[in-house]
């Protein structure tokens, strides 16, 4: 039998929750979908938990993550910026050197 060692990270600011692996799939998500209504959609989470987790996340960031425009009559659109797109990369870089780290110690383990 093999054993694998499980483990979930997210960076925190004063104000609480930054990013973690849900909200980096949410921001990943509005990226593609142009929507945070949409993003919900597919992530099958509400629009007023996704609206939530966004808000947090640009209220406790140093610069705007998510950027919404008001809607027509073809609708709002929501779109990245820059930073957030750097923030995925920085988080998903750090999950895998972790997941790397905890691997290679689990490699010839006694269990």
């Amino acid at each position: 039998m093999s054993f694998k060692v499980k483990s979930r990270i997210w960076i925190e600011s004063e104000t609480g929750v930054f990013l973690g692996e849900g909200r980096v799939r949410l921001l990943k998500s509005i990226d593609e979908c142009g929507s945070i209504s949409e993003a919900a959609k597919d992530l099958e989470i509400s629009y007023k938990k996704a609206w939530k987790l966004v808000k947090s996340m640009n209220e406790s960031s140093n610069q705007e993550m998510v950027m919404k425009t008001k809607g027509g009559s073809g609708g709002g659109k929501s779109e990245l910026t820059d930073y957030a797109r750097e923030a995925i990369r920085f988080f998903d870089s750090i999950n895998k050197s972790c997941w790397k780290a905890l691997e290679e110690q689990m490699e010839g383990n006694p269990f």
